[in-house]
């Protein structure tokens, strides 16, 4: 028996309840013919523009709050990449077709869900709406003063009143949320300073925390000045997010750059701070890698625990993986054993590339793959700068508004 395919066009236009298709930008991408018959709009007159201009506030109702809190659940769609069912019904009043400024009166139940890209970003939301102004007004109208009401009219009002308590709950939360999110990024940046970072135009940094979350993370970045113009580079990635992760992300961060001033041998230093990880809670299993570099004798020397290889790219497009002095990530070993490290020349113009792995890492491909992706980018652009490079290398491996994870990143000229 052969069955023909599905016509998901038609079934979207068919559908009987009210549908929007929303890009990212919140602007209409489709509407199909139960929207359009219930906002009195044609589809062509919805198609291409954002929302809240095609469905602006009510300016005569000084206390309308329609499109904030649609807006409110639209971007926290957008963040956590989950579905939004708003709390009770929302009033938000729509414009009267063919009458300039004037406005109907509308009550809505709505549901903004989220469909995934293949990068694993948000590419479209679907706003679905069911109209419940009848149901509304009507109960609105029955309850006068001095009326008697029966059981099921006792039943709504209590059901509305229940819903509208859960909808100022619901917006405590989101609010609360909200407060607990920048007490978390205030944190993270306050962690991720390096001072010595400002003596260095030719060194570009960037951290992007996964798009979910809490917008914290253990990856880190640093940059430490060491004597005779030598400098040092670091990168690591703790196991988790949130500010457990965060935390052991400063500790561990500020003991490796204390013992990369005191050793100034990354080997050695990142001993130190394996060490220093047993007694870490949540340290166990992190990823670092450290590179010093000796201006004067124009050479790299480096150590990994567990580290995906930094890149060494040459003005000429070509590249050198660092992955010749790795060991098992921090803690992995049940007694200490002195880490191993490994040097490389480099040539002036050189660009030395340092990662966490959600700057490659996808969970539908091979590493190998993200890697690639990495290399081909920096030697088809040997002679950007490095606040290009690094901007290039986040758009070209999709990252540019964050990833599925954490992201730091170092883009250093020499």
């Amino acid at each position: 028996m052969t069955i023909a395919p599905i016509d998901y066009r038609a079934l979207f236009v068919a559908t009987p309840s009210p549908y929007l298709v929303l890009g990212p930008d919140l602007v209409i991408r489709d509407a199909n013919a139960a929207y359009c018959r219930a906002t009195g709009r044609a589809r062509d007159e919805l198609i291409g523009q954002y929302l809240f201009d095609a469905f602006p506030e009510n300016p005569a109702d000084p206390k309308a709050d329609g499109v904030r809190n649609l807006s409110a659940s639209l971007h926290w769609v957008l963040r956590s990449q989950q579905q939004d069912t708003m709390a009770a019904v929302q009033k938000y009043d729509i414009p009267v077709p063919g009458r300039p400024g004037v406005f109907e009166e509308r009550w809505w139940s709505t549901i903004n869900v989220p469909v995934l890209g293949p990068d694993g970003q948000v590419a479209w939301i679907i706003h679905r709406v069911e109209d419940v102004t009848e149901f509304v007004l009507t109960h609105a109208t029955r309850a006068q003063p001095g009326r008697a009401i029966d059981e099921r009219e006792a039943m709504e009002a209590e059901l509305y009143a229940r819903a509208r308590e859960l909808q100022l709950v619901n917006e405590e939360l989101r609010q609360a949320h909200a407060r607990e999110r920048k007490v978390a990024v205030t944190l993270q940046e306050a962690m991720m300073q390096s001072p010595d970072l400002g003596q260095h135009p030719n060194i570009a940094v960037r951290y992007l925390p996964a798009a979910q979350g809490l917008n914290v993370c253990g990856d880190w970045y640093d940059i430490v000045d060491l004597p005779d113009d030598g400098f040092s580079v670091a990168v690591g990635d703790v196991v988790g997010h949130g500010l457990e992760a965060a935390a052991a992300m400063g500790m561990l961060r500020s003991a490796l750059s204390a013992a990369v001033r005191a050793l100034h041998d990354p080997a050695r230093a990142m001993e130190v701070l394996d060490l220093y990880a047993c007694s870490v809670e949540g340290a166990l299993a992190t990823t670092v890698v450290k590179a010093v570099i000796d201006a004067h004798r124009r050479r790299i020397t480096y150590s990994s625990a567990g580290h995906l290889p930094p890149v060494l790219a040459h003005a000429d497009g070509t590249f050198v993986l660092l992955d010749q002095a790795t060991d098992p990530p921090l803690g992995s070993r049940p007694r200490h054993v002195p880490r191993p490290q490994a040097a490389v020349p480099y040539t002036a113009g050189d660009t030395l590339v340092l990662y966490t792995d959600g700057l490659v890492e996808r969970r539908e491909e091979d590493i190998d793959t993200g890697l690639g992706r990495l290399t081909d980018t920096l030697a088809g652009n040997p002679r950007l700068g490095p606040d290009h490079l690094a901007d290039v290398l986040l758009s070209r491996l999709g990252v540019s508004s964050g990833g599925r994870d954490d992201i730091a990143l170092i883009v250093a000229r020499l």
